[in-house]
C-alpha cells in the first residue's frame, strides 16, 4: 500500500519555501505520495493559539530572522529574507493550487513551489492575478482556467483550514504521516525516518 503524506503549508511562509523542495525529494525517495493543502491560517490561528507575524513581540520577530538566515544557510536555499511583496495575501494563489490539486496532484505541488519561490526568491507580487497567469504560463498551466471559480476554491480552502485545525495542524508547514503530525521544515528529518520505518515494514 502506498503511502501518502498531507502537506499543510503557506504559500507566503518562508517555512514552507524552505521545505517544499525537499518535502518532495523526501517522498519520492520513499514512494509517498503528497496531498497537498494551502491553508489559511487567519482560520487556523484564533483557534489554536497562533499570532500572526504583525502582532508577535519585536524579540520574536527578531529571533525569526535570526532563524531564517541560520536555515537558509544550513539548508543552502536561496532566499530573500524581507522580499519587497511579503506580506500579501496568498489566497488567488491558493484558489489556483486548490483548483489544479483536483486535477493532477503532482501539478499542484510543481505549482505551489514555483508561488514560493516567487515570493522569497523573485521579489514577484503574488497576490496579483496577472503576475500568477505568468507564473502558470511559465508552467504550462492555463492560469484563467486555474482563477476561474475562486469563490469555490477559496471556500474549500477555508473547510480545509478548519478541517486541519481539527485535525492538529496550529502552523505551516505541518506534515501529517500514519497519524503523526510533523510541524516545521525542521521536522522533517522525524518525516524521514517514519516514512523509512515504514517501506522497511
Amino acid at each position: 500500500m502506498q503511502k501518502s503524506i498531507d502537506y499543510y503549508l503557506s504559500l507566503v511562509s518562508p517555512w514552507s519555501y524552505l521545505g517544499h523542495e525537499r518535502l518532495v525529494k523526501i517522498a519520492k525517495q520513499n514512494d509517498a505520495t503528497i496531498t497537498i493543502w494551502p491553508v489559511d491560517l487567519s482560520v487556523i490561528f484564533p483557534s489554536t493559539g497562533g499570532i500572526p507575524l504583525p502582532k508577535r513581540s519585536e524579540q520574536r520577530k527578531a529571533y525569526r530572522m535570526q532563524e531564517l538566515r541560520r536555515w537558509r544557510d544550513h539548508a543552502q536555499v536561496d532566499l530573500n529574507l524581507e522580499p519587497k511583496h511579503f506580506p500579501v495575501s496568498d489566497k488567488l494563489a491558493a484558489t489556483m493550487v486548490v483548483n489544479l490539486r483536483q486535477q493532477d496532484a503532482n501539478k499542484a505541488i510543481h505549482l505551489a513551489g514555483a508561488c514560493l519561490r516567487a515570493c522569497w526568491l523573485e521579489e514577484r507580487d503574488i497576490s496579483d492575478s496577472d503576475t500568477l497567469l505568468a507564473i502558470a504560463a511559465e508552467n504550462n498551466l492555463n492560469g484563467s482556467a486555474l482563477l476561474a471559480d475562486s469563490a469555490r476554491a477559496i471556500e474549500k480552502r477555508t473547510q480545509d483550514s478548519v478541517k486541519a485545525a481539527e485535525l492538529g495542524v496550529f502552523g505551516a508547514p505541518s506534515y501529517s504521516f500514519d497519524e503523526q503530525l510533523f510541524w516545521g521544515q525542521d521536522r522533517l528529518d522525524f518525516l524521514e525516518k517514519e516514512l523509512q520505518r515504514a517501506r522497511a515494514e
